[in-house]
């Protein structure tokens, strides 16, 4: 603002790639779909068997979003689809029809919806209210059987407490696209085969970078024309 420089970025491009990868996580790490991979490469796979690889179902299940935006909405019709009840914690509460359209259910208090559900999913932005949001207390109000997936940013989500849930039983698993400390990985979460790694690569498609690419160009064609930028962050200029 001092300097007078205008701030863009490019909402919505990347909200359904994100949603995608989220619901594979949400797919992968019950199903134990990276296990089975590694097991078939490994050459060790004796052939089925009843019980080999047993993993769990996700219909029936309750989903917990953190942060019902454009990414935590679009994870939402996902989910529906495959039969997750969707249970949702936002500072704001959606309006009631879409509420209805995504059958979810608000809780105010995040606490209070930890502890009532079966796969927790991350989709809030990272800033100073939100950094630890997931801490060790939080973690703990979590079940046994639940499943933590993170594709938004590492620092929401205290990764020294998740590796001791896991380690300790206290969680099932988790699936992450993302890390407190990008490219570096806590060599205690490679240990762990309950758990899904992906490099963030959430919205790693052609399609989305083309789609920001030219939301970059058209903000910029609209500022030299003498126009406010459409996705302009900052407030208050001219």
């Amino acid at each position: 603002r001092a300097r007078g420089i205008i701030v863009t970025n490019t909402p919505g491009v990347l909200s359904e790639d994100t949603a995608d990868m989220t619901m594979a996580l949400i797919l992968s790490v019950p199903r134990r779909l990276a296990e089975g991979e590694k097991l078939v490469r490994s050459g060790e796979w004796s052939g089925w068997s009843p019980g080999g690889m047993l993993g769990y179902r996700i219909g029936g299940k309750a989903l917990g979003i953190v942060g019902m935006g454009r990414i935590g909405q679009a994870v939402a019709r996902r989910a529906r689809a495959f039969g997750l009840s969707i249970h949702y914690h936002n500072r704001h509460r959606l309006p009631k029809v879409v509420e209805a359209e995504l059958q979810a259910e608000w809780h105010p208090n995040l606490d209070e919806m930890l502890g009532a559900i079966d796969i927790l999913t991350l989709h809030t932005p990272l800033n100073a209210d939100t950094h630890d949001l997931i801490d060790r207390q939080r973690i703990a109000l979590l079940r046994p059987h639940v499943f933590v997936i993170n594709a938004s940013r590492g620092g929401i989500l205290d990764e020294d407490a998740l590796v001791e849930a896991l380690e300790a039983g206290r969680l099932a698993g988790a699936g992450l696209d993302v890390w407190r400390h990008e490219p570096e990985i806590d060599p205690r979460l490679l240990a762990l085969p309950n758990v899904v790694m992906t490099p963030h690569m959430g919205s790693a498609t052609y399609e989305a970078r083309l789609a920001s690419g030219e939301k970059v160009i058209a903000n910029i064609r609209m500022w030299a024309d003498g126009h406010r930028p459409p996705d302009q962050v900052l407030e208050g200029w001219a």
